[in-house]
C-alpha cells in the first residue's frame, strides 16, 4: 500500500498545478517539534536533548510583558542566539506574545518587525516561520505575513498537517499538556501516507503556565519513542526539503473557517 502511494505521488508530482507542493514524498514518520514563548527550559532543558536524539526544532519566540513575575523564567537573548548557532531553528511569536487577531495591521507590524530586528542584530537568520499567540488570527494577519513573506505559520487544530490540503499559513498542531500523553501518542501514528505531525510544546516544564506545562519526564518518554521508532523529527523551515511552501500559497486557499480547536 505504502509502495502504491509513493507512486502515486510521484505520479502527482509530474503534472501541473497543485501536484507542484510536493519537491519529493515525505517520509512516513515525519514530526515537526515546536516550542513556544522563549520559556528558560527550552535552553537549559530542550535543546540539549534534542541534541544528544539528534532531532531539529523550532523556537517560536516572544518577550512577555514586564508584568510576569520573574524574568529568569524566560530566554535571554543570548540564551535564544545560541539556538540559533546550535543549529535550530528561531522562528517568530511576536514582541509580546500579541493577540494578533484583533490587532490592526499597523500593529502586527510593529510586533513582528520587533522579533525579525532583534534577530538581525545578533547575527540569528531572520525567521521564515511564525506562530500565533493563543492561536489568535485574522484576514488581516495572513496579509500581513504575505506581505512580508513569511513562507509558514502554525497554528492549532488537533489534527495531521496535510500539504496538499492546508495552507502554509494555517498548519494544525497539537499541544501537549499534563495530562494528555495518550492523545499525543495516538497522534503520532498520523504521521504518514504525505502526512506530518506537528506539536506545539511550551515549557518543559512551564512554572509559570502549569496549564500548558510538559513535564521533562514526559518529554523524555516522547523523545524515546520517537528515537526507538526512527522518526524523522525536524524543524518546520526543514520541510522544505519536501515542500514548496510558496508554490503552496499559490495553490492553496487560506480558510480561517476551517475549525481549529484553541
Amino acid at each position: 500500500m505504502i509502495k502504491v502511494f509513493l507512486s502515486l505521488l510521484l505520479l502527482l508530482a509530474c503534472l501541473p498545478g497543485i501536484s507542484q507542493v510536493l519537491k519529493q514524498p515525505i517520509p512516513d514518520k515525519t514530526l515537526v517539534l515546536t516550542f513556544d514563548d522563549g520559556v528558560a527550559s527550552h535552553y537549559s532543558n530542550v535543546a540539549p536533548l534534542l541534541l544528544e536524539y539528534g532531532f531539529g526544532g523550532t523556537f517560536f519566540v516572544c518577550e512577555f510583558p514586564p508584568n510576569f513575575s520573574d524574568s529568569t523564567l524566560y530566554m535571554n537573548w543570548r540564551q535564544i542566539q545560541q539556538l540559533d548557532r546550535m543549529g535550530f531553528e528561531v522562528a517568530n511569536h511576536t514582541q509580546n506574545h500579541a493577540p494578533v487577531g484583533k490587532l490592526s495591521e499597523e500593529k502586527i507590524l510593529q510586533e513582528i518587525n520587533y522579533i525579525e530586528e532583534k534577530c538581525d542584530s545578533l547575527g540569528i537568520k531572520v525567521p521564515v516561520g511564525f506562530a500565533y499567540p493563543g492561536y489568535s488570527m485574522s484576514e488581516t494577519v495572513l496579509e500581513v505575513l504575505a506581505k512580508k513573506n513569511y513562507l509558514l505559520a502554525r497554528a492549532g487544530g488537533e489534527r495531521v498537517y496535510k500539504p496538499l490540503e492546508d495552507h502554509p499559513y494555517l498548519i494544525p498542531s497539537w499541544a501537549t499538556e499534563p495530562g494528555n500523553e495518550k492523545k499525543i501518542m495516538e497522534a503520532l501514528k498520523q504521521a504518514k501516507d504525505g502526512n506530518i505531525v506537528v506539536l506545539t510544546i511550551h515549557g518543559v516544564p512551564d512554572l509559570e503556565h502549569p496549564w500548558v506545562n510538559t513535564p521533562p519526564e514526559m518529554f523524555k518518554r516522547f523523545l524515546e519513542f520517537l528515537k526507538q521508532h526512527n522518526y524523522n523529527v525536524i524543524s518546520l523551515e526543514q520541510l522544505t526539503v519536501y515542500i514548496d511552501f510558496k508554490e503552496a500559497r499559490n495553490q492553496l486557499k487560506a480558510d480561517l473557517n476551517k475549525r481549529l480547536k484553541n
